[in-house]
């Protein structure tokens, strides 16, 4: 007798569903993806503006990201991924000629030595605090408090804070330091610049961030678009079916849902009774992103960091098209466009001659006020599993052990999908006892 591969509705079309999607299918799974907006990807999507096909934020990751890169690979799109051959950052400043901070091919943490030894933007003892500071990283058993707090209590100065810690630290946590705890400034202290010297390259897609998605979602059976899930149906303890809007409904199997966490807790009104707490006490953390096209090119690299900007990094994304991103944008992200166009336009002028003398053709931005979350103090971000073995989670806001990053979204799909895995025999073993028939077809009322 041939067993029935199971069906699983995913729910969220992001990086967490889409990896939950892809390792479920993998094994022979029959998957439905299901996602309210009409695009492909969540927080990693692309669409026009002005005419160009852009992405919703620019997006990078780090060598130390290899799930992510293991992801790419999967889907084929390694020949479009862009991987620094060794760290680098150009840095620029209204008050000084654009720097270079060079990794060496010395182990770590050696090998920002000879970087740190050029970079003008510190002061012989700037780099001996911030030295001391990333060995101090390596020892800390215990971390506690906020990581500007951490910080303070190593001796990092004004100098250095604004010209080494912030500009790579805040776009990594997408947090002001002072609203991160000190575990997640040191993990990626320690796994960006002190685990490995290649680590800290840098990474991203050269081409459109849907591409991605859109390879993933082609490998499942179903993909359901402009489709809301507003709750599940359960008999017992398991799920058997999602409620769509519109009182119609879908039979299934098992149940990933990869949704932020507020709109988590709308989708399961008791989820304290199923092991899922504190979903009301993640902070949303925004992101802006300007998009600017020149009449010719303006950078002279494929990216660089800004100094004392609003604009914390610049990319070049093809000659004269460049994207300004600004993370934790609390006091942005409320602006008309044209004040942040302008703001990133007038930035730009202020640090690249070559900037204030090209003429600005067109310009607009992508803003997201819940691009990420942060726990508030004293609550456990959950884990995949909950109170029914056969309804998962995902999320970059889940216990992955990393920041609400790319790798993390990618992460807790692979999780939620071994957990399913784990559990399944269990509860196809409960179900052909109980002599369950087959499910329902999707879209027919539960």
């Amino acid at each position: 007798m041939t067993t029935r591969q199971p069906r699983v509705a995913v729910v969220g079309a992001g990086l967490a569903g889409l990896t939950a999607g892809l390792a479920l299918a993998r094994r022979g799974w029959r998957v439905d993806l299901y996602e309210r907006s009409r695009l492909l990807g969540g927080k990693t999507t692309s669409f026009e503006v002005e005419g160009h096909e852009v992405d919703c934020g620019q997006h990078v990751v780090l060598a130390c990201c290899t799930a992510t890169l293991d992801l790419i690979d999967e889907l084929g799109l390694t020949d479009s991924l862009y991987v620094q051959p060794r760290f680098e950052a150009t840095v620029l400043s209204r008050k000084r000629p654009p720097a270079h901070l060079r990794a060496s091919s010395l182990p770590a943490p050696f090998h920002l030595m000879a970087g740190f030894a050029r970079y003008p933007f510190l002061t012989t003892l700037d780099r001996i605090q911030v030295g001391r500071a990333l060995l101090a990283a390596r020892g800390e058993k215990t971390p506690k408090g906020d990581m500007a707090a951490w910080l303070r209590r190593h001796h990092q100065g004004t100098r250095a804070m604004r010209a080494f810690w912030e500009p790579f630290l805040v776009p990594a946590l997408n947090a002001p330091l002072d609203r991160v705890s000190t575990e997640m400034g040191l993990f990626v202290i320690r796994t960006a610049f002190l685990g490995s010297s290649d680590a800290a390259r840098i990474a991203y897609l050269r081409v459109p961030l849907v591409r991605l998605a859109e390879a993933a979602a082609a490998r499942f059976e179903g993909v359901h678009l402009r489709q809301a899930v507003v709750g599940v149906h359960r008999e017992g303890n398991r799920v058997t079916g999602v409620k769509l809007s519109g009182g119609t409904g879908a039979a299934c199997d098992a149940c990933v849902l990869a949704v932020p966490p507020r709109r988590l807790s709308t989708i399961l009104d008791d989820a304290p009774a199923l092991g899922i707490e504190g979903l009301d006490a993640f902070e949303p953390m925004p992101i802006v992103d300007v998009h600017l096209w020149y009449d010719r090119p303006v950078l002279g690299c494929d990216f660089a960091a800004l100094l004392d900007s609003p604009v914390q990094w610049v990319f070049e994304k093809s000659p004269g098209y460049v994207c300004c991103s600004m993370s934790a944008a609390d006091d942005l992200v409320q602006r008309p466009e044209r004040e942040l166009v302008e703001l990133g336009r007038s930035e730009l002028a202020s640090v690249l001659p070559q900037a204030a003398r090209a003429q600005l053709l067109a310009g607009a931005t992508t803003r997201d006020p819940d691009a990420t979350f942060i726990p508030t103090a004293g609550v456990r971000r959950p884990g995949a599993s909950t109170a029914l073995s056969n309804l998962v989670i995902a999320g970059a806001w889940t216990d992955t052990g990393w920041p609400a990053t790319i790798e993390s979204a990618v992460r807790s799909g692979r999780t939620a999908a071994l957990t399913l895995f784990s559990n399944a025999v269990g509860w196809q073993n409960a179900q052909t006892s109980s002599g369950t028939g087959a499910p329902m077809e999707v879209a027919h009322a539960v």
